[in-house]
């Protein structure tokens, strides 16, 4: 399939010309200037590729380039204009991001060897986006089957827990919410650092030791030293650090950073995080939430306040279908337990109240045929 290109210019006659010289060599596309050359983009698939003339009216090529580039910023953008001053060519390359200049007339072999240069480039660009991606999700994945494995309860709380945060994102209105789900996922990644016998403590909600509490509070940044280096993941990084500081400043991490300069998505998995604490507990959502609004500097109030709209607008938890046995090799991700996924020896491996997902399910297959789970297991599944 052809490369796809755009040449944007304000004279018809030179695009006709350009279209006919190039229509062999590329799926050549053009418009008749700036905002004709957006709407294109807007509504095309990514061009490889854009040309645009400098001097054009409502919209010269510098402003068009760098509006090109919000839209498409893995197109590779070129400049070929009849005004080669200097100015001109600091702004293309400052503003727009121009990866080469050219001037008006341009020989066809040129204007072909400087597209194909450009080519080239958008294949790195897409190449290394890639592989970044699939390493980033790679890394991703393999840190969360690890906790899956390590402390598949904590690991289902996360999944509950992100979609929640999700919705309490939204609803703060963040532009994104990649960010705060990823970092709900890694928030407690660190757990599986933990010695084994603290682990089963925290675990069976048993009382900690000095030295284990020391340890449990500098979690968030054991957890955050293991995601800082893994690519693009340096933001959530940081809002898993924050996601234990209270909203005055005190407590973890000791530094100046407090209020609205802590990250919101760290304020939003504060709340979270201690609203699940006090459930556990066996306090209800709104007597928590009233506890927590009574510890003035501790939260965040517009966030503690979104929380409780949030989960008084959920209303009740999501109805359930009577409980009916299942096999192993019939549970369905979405099943949530109602009694706990035990071995053959009574060893728990799975808590009651865990809705199942995909990842866990394969894993207990895999158990099942090495070591055998009690059958058949207790399940209900969400009524639709």
């Amino acid at each position: 399939m052809a490369a796809r290109v755009l040449f944007v210019d304000d004279e018809e006659n030179i695009l006709n010309g350009i279209k006919r010289q190039l229509r062999k060599q590329y799926a050549v596309e053009t418009a008749l200037g700036g905002p004709k050359g957006l709407e294109l983009i807007k509504q095309s698939e990514e061009f490889a590729v854009i040309v645009s003339d400098m001097r054009m009216p409502e919209m010269d090529g510098v402003q068009f380039l760098k509006e090109a580039r919000e839209l498409s910023p893995h197109s590779v953008r070129l400049m070929l204009t009849g005004n080669a001053d200097q100015q001109t060519a600091i702004d293309a390359v400052n503003q727009g991001s121009v990866f080469r200049f050219m001037t008006k007339p341009c020989p066809v072999e040129l204007l072909i060897e400087t597209v194909d240069a450009a080519l080239e480039q958008h294949r790195l660009i897409k190449s290394e986006k890639e592989l970044l991606e699939g390493t980033v999700n790679g890394s991703i994945k393999l840190l969360t089957d690890i906790l899956s494995m390590v402390a598949p309860e904590i690991f289902g709380q996360l999944t509950e827990l992100r979609e929640t945060a999700r919705e309490i994102a939204r609803a703060m209105r963040l532009m994104s919410t990649w960010d705060i789900e990823m970092a709900a996922m890694l928030s407690k990644i660190a757990f599986v650092t933990l010695p084994p016998q603290t682990l089963a403590r925290v675990r069976s909600h048993k009382d900690l030791e000095p030295s284990e509490l020391m340890v449990i509070e500098r979690l968030p940044e054991t957890s955050s030293k293991l995601l800082a280096n893994i690519p693009r993941l340096e933001q959530v990084a940081r809002i898993v650090h924050y996601q234990g500081k209270n909203f005055d400043g005190s407590g973890f991490p000791k530094d100046e950073i407090g209020g609205s300069d802590i990250p919101l998505e760290s304020r939003i998995l504060k709340v979270l995080h201690d609203l699940h604490m006090h459930e556990e507990r066996g306090i209800s959502t709104s007597a928590a939430i009233r506890q927590m609004g009574a510890r003035p500097g501790r939260y965040d109030p517009e966030v503690l306040k979104t929380v409780g709209w949030f989960l008084m607008a959920m209303g009740e938890e999501q109805a359930l279908l009577p409980p009916i046995h299942v096999l192993v090799a019939e549970l369905t991700a979405g099943m949530v337990l109602v009694n706990p996924i035990e071995t053959a020896e009574g060893h728990s491996l799975i808590t009651a109240g865990q809705k199942l997902t995909d990842a866990m399910i394969q894993r207990l297959v895999n158990y099942h045929h090495l070591h055998q789970l009690k059958e058949p297991i207790k399940i209900s599944n969400p009524a639709v």
